[in-house]
Parts: structure tokens; sequence; C-alpha cells
């Protein structure tokens, strides 16, 4: 990918964004011209990724105060924005950081301040993203040092490009050996029921990267057979004791590691840590629609999007988006700031 954020542009006024729940099969870009439209864009997942979600919310913001740039529009606009999705952190911690630098401007300039505010947001994340990447790229060397070649590492889920304004979170350290001429290769889970690792696959696929698509299930034997060296996930929000809640399917990743002593690490933004949160229990948990469980999206034959009804409507379905890793399953929080034991985050609180 190029140094540009080509999932989160402003274009004027507007605001561009990467359609994903078009992807893989169709890449097609939104313009977002309302608050309205911003929000459903993360309700409805056309932006993922707790860090894209972040940013797309202070952009959203910004929208909504191009014509009315009250303290009544402010609060409406947050209010709007806040309730789109529960789980992802980073989309209240930008909305705080929105709310602090503009309730103190004067109306008359608080539009232009808040598209100020939202790009400054989107170079951040770019940047903690380069950082994550070159902390990260310190493990994966060390590990192919100790002759691991290929180095067999593992994700979920998608924590990539797609999922910021840069180069990802879990995938940064992986873009970063490539680039550094190590020998990787990716093990990816579909995760079901929206099947985010196809955008992993994808994106992996775009940058020359070896990988294979494995269904979710199939990752507890491949670590039981010697074939995964490392396994690396982003999160949604992490607790202030470190548990990480991440897609749902991450937890069981994490007990097969650990019964295989596999390093599992959770890559984030400083942003992504919640430490009005003390633990993962208190981590409020998304639960989607049951059509998730019981539709399936895809290509028909002649190329065009299709969806494929696998239960009838009347099977009852439970459809949690997330899941929370304890703390005492992972072995380092990969953030912008370095690498930090799960029970070490308390220093970075006022970072």
């Amino acid at each position: 990918m190029s140094d540009s954020c080509p999932t989160l542009r402003r274009d004027g006024e507007q605001v561009i964004i990467l359609d994903q729940t078009r992807l893989p099969y169709q890449e097609c870009f939104l313009c977002l011209d309302s608050l309205e439209a911003a929000a459903t864009a993360i309700r409805d997942m056309q932006v993922r990724g707790a860090p894209l979600i972040g940013a797309t919310a202070a952009f959203g913001m910004a929208l909504a105060l191009r014509h009315d740039a009250s303290d009544a529009a402010l609060a409406t606009a947050d209010a709007c924005l806040r309730q789109t999705r529960p789980t992802a952190v980073n989309l209240h911690w930008a909305l705080d950081r929105m709310l602090a630098a503009l309730r103190p401007v004067p109306p008359a300039i608080r539009s232009a301040a808040a598209w100020a505010e939202a790009e400054a947001i989107r170079a951040g994340d770019a940047a903690a993203n380069a950082a994550i990447g070159q902390h990260g790229l310190g493990i994966l060397r060390a590990l192919q040092d100790e002759g691991r070649k290929p180095l067999q590492t593992m994700t979920h889920c998608n924590a990539g490009w797609l999922a910021t304004c840069g180069h990802g979170t879990a995938l940064a350290p992986i873009y970063a050996a490539h680039a550094a001429g190590l020998d990787v290769h990716v093990w990816v889970s579909e995760t079901r029921p929206r099947n985010q690792g196809l955008l992993t696959a994808w994106e992996l696929d775009r940058a020359g990267v070896p990988h294979t698509l494995i269904a979710d299930n199939a990752a507890g034997w491949l670590m039981a057979n010697g074939r995964v060296d490392c396994i690396i996930v982003g999160a949604d929000r992490i607790a202030a004791n470190g548990d990480a809640a991440n897609k749902v399917g991450t937890y069981l990743k994490a007990l097969a590691a650990h019964a295989h002593d596999i390093p599992f690490y959770v890559a984030a933004p400083r942003s992504t840590i919640d430490f009005r949160c003390p633990e993962g229990q208190a981590i409020p948990i998304e639960e989607r629609g049951a059509e998730e469980i019981r539709v399936l999206t895809g290509i028909s034959e002649n190329g065009g999007p299709a969806t494929l009804r696998i239960a009838e409507t009347r099977t009852a379905a439970c459809n949690p988006a997330f899941d929370v890793t304890p703390a005492g399953l992972v072995n380092g929080i990969i953030c912008d700031f370095g690498i930090y034991p799960p029970g070490a985050l308390a220093s970075l609180e006022h970072r």
C-alpha cells in the first residue's frame, strides 16, 4: 500500500471511504456527505476495525458541523456517533478527543477546527501503525533467528490497512517483516460469520505476502501439529488489566496457543487501551443480527455478489461479534510505545 490512506480520505467537505462490505469481490468507494451517512458506515460495517471506526467517527463529526457548529449540534453529533457500535473503544476515544478540542472553540471557527482535528487523528493512527510494525518486527526477527523458516504466523479477523489509517495493527509487523526480507507465511482464518479473514487474504495477496486461508476450526489442529510459530491479533478494546476484546474466535486461538506453548500477541495502538475499564468482564460485547449466521454472502458463478441461506429464518442464532481473551493468555501487547506485558499497562495511561 502507499503512504496515503486508501480507506478514508477527505474530498472537500465530503469523506470518501472504501466500502468493505463489497470486498473482496468488488472494490467500491462511497461518498459520505452527512453525519447520518458516517453513522451508517460505522454501524453497517462499511468501515471496520477499531482505529478506522474511530477516525470515521471523527470525520463524521466534522461533516455534522459544516452548516451548524453550535453546542447543540456538537452534542447531537456526538450522541449519534457514540451509539453506532459498543465494543470498539477507539470510537469513544476519538469522540472524546473531538469534544475536548472543539468545546472551547467558538462556533464560528469550530467547523474548520473539526476537520483539522479529524485529520490529526488519522495521521496519528498512521504513525502508531508504523511504530507497531517496527516493535513487532523485533519479535518476528528473533523467532526467525531461531531457525524458523518460513516463520509460520497466524492471525484472526482483519487488522491490516483496511482496518486502520496506515499499515494496520496485527498485520503491521508482518508487512514490516516481509519488507525486511524475512521468510514469513501467514495462516488466515475465515473469521465467520462476516468472513473478515477474506479481507486479510485479499490484503496479503496484494502485498505479495505468502498466506493460506483456513477454516476457523482448523487453527487448533495446525498448532497441535507444530505448524504455527506465533500468533498476532488486533483488538477492539483492551481493559486496564490487559484483557483484550477482539473478533469472536480469538479466545479459542489463545487457549490453543497456551496449550501448545505458542507465543500469542495483541497489537493495538494506545488509543485501544481503556483505562476506565478495569477488566474484560466490563467490556460491552456487541451482539449482531441473527441473519449474519443464517445467510452466507459470496460471489456467484457469473461474478456478481450473491447470498445463500443456510438456515431457516425460524432457526435461533446467537451472534456475539467479539470475545475477550484473558490477560493470562497474552504474552505481550504490541503498541506504538513498545511491547508491554499485559499487567504493565499502567505506565501508558497518561501518554
